[in-house]
């Protein structure tokens, strides 16, 4: 285990899609949706144990949830939970664990650029979390060796119009700058394009390419490489932080974030670094990957009945009903007869019935449930 490695992973969000069952209270990254005993964010940090000190995992959240995750990782100190006083997208949110892990290398008084650092999500599914190990690791040895930023593609099974794509060049594998790339192997690709959520008919085109990947969300970097990339294409977003530069680390740092944190702009990784940098490399992997996005992402990784109905948590009879999704409290049953391809969710007071295939407007109830009824359901 290289003490010099670190992961950060952003657990702010509040999981809307996945109504009433994620909450504002409880969002999605907290829950156990398969009834393992482990919610999303417990697995995640499991995941990174084997290969990260749990004192170089951070987290970074709303101050809502610090609470909740110190519950649920108990041998986590408050000063790994970094709380965001505002949600200003992915960018800031790296850039604040970046400033914080300055301080935490000052303070060690170790070597301040070399560390290496592993971004991802708190919320994905990985069912083959050796597998993913691996490739984390193979990721920390191309960013010790090489000032580059690169990102994980999954290999795509199917034209998937919820995910971003990302576009590799094979045919400048293994170059940057004209030099060799010190990497063994010849996994990792130049990026050419970065595509967000397509439409069908471009997502396949893209799969029957065999040129792009799906893109993750996950992120490595060595210290040096990802500051000279925040110096170079977001500098408002490093001069706030470089203000406070003295504070990180110190008991000082929560009244710096809390009065500043708020005036980076709202900006995205992908939009604000990755489509911008020209040394931003990609690879490829399978481990069998989900960012558990949607209801219907759930559906398709859960075991079914003969019929295709999923049930989650709770008990469930079908009759002539196929390839729903149904999950109650826990001890509840629902009897269900006549229904094809719909989700059934009943959680804290509120039920939803909705075609699988228009889950894209759970949304917008949530936002209409919350005019009407103020946040009573939310």
């Amino acid at each position: 285990m290289n003490e010099r490695n670190y992961c950060v992973i952003m657990a702010g969000g509040i999981g809307s899609r996945f109504w009433p069952f994620s909450r504002n209270s409880r969002p999605k990254q907290f829950l156990d949706f398969f009834g393992t005993g482990r919610s999303l964010l417990q697995m995640t940090v499991d995941r990174f144990r084997p290969i990260i000190p749990i004192e170089n995992i951070l987290i970074v959240t709303n101050v809502a949830y610090k609470e909740m995750i110190l519950e649920q990782i108990p041998d986590m100190k408050p000063d790994q939970v970094l709380c965001e006083p505002a949600r200003r997208n992915t960018a800031p949110c790296i850039a604040y664990a970046i400033a914080h892990i300055k301080g935490m290398i000052r303070r060690r008084g170790e070597e301040m650029m070399e560390a290496n650092i592993v971004v991802a999500p708190s919320d994905h599914l990985i069912l083959q979390e050796e597998r993913f190990r691996e490739v984390i690791e193979q990721g920390f040895r191309f960013t010790e060796a090489n000032d580059s930023l690169l990102t994980l593609g999954m290999q795509p099974t199917r034209p998937e119009t919820g995910y971003g794509y990302i576009q590799f060049v094979a045919d400048e594998l293994n170059e940057v700058k004209g030099e060799r790339l010190k990497v063994k192997g010849d996994t990792i690709f130049s990026v050419k394009t970065f595509t967000e959520k397509p439409d069908r008919e471009l997502a396949e085109v893209f799969v029957k390419s065999g040129e792009f990947l799906w893109n993750a969300g996950i992120f490595l970097w060595n210290l040096r490489a990802i500051d000279k990339a925040f110096r170079t294409y977001l500098p408002e977003v490093t001069e706030v932080f470089d203000k406070g530069d003295a504070l990180m680390g110190t008991a000082e740092e929560d009244g710096f974030i809390q009065a500043n944190f708020p005036s980076c702009p709202n900006i995205s990784i992908d939009y604000g670094v990755m489509e911008k940098a020209p040394n931003v490399y990609v690879l490829p992997a399978s481990f069998g990957w989900s960012d558990l996005g949607t209801w219907g992402s759930l559906y398709e990784l859960s075991e079914k009945d003969e019929q295709g109905n999923v049930t989650l948590k709770s008990e469930a009879m079908y009759y002539d009903s196929r390839d729903n999704v149904v999950t109650l409290e826990s001890g509840n049953l629902a009897v269900v007869k006549g229904l094809n391809d719909y989700i059934v969710a009943e959680a804290d007071g509120v039920l939803l019935i909705c075609p699988k295939k228009e889950e894209q407007s759970i949304r917008k109830m949530v936002a209409d449930a919350e005019e009407k009824y103020g946040g009573r359901y939310n």
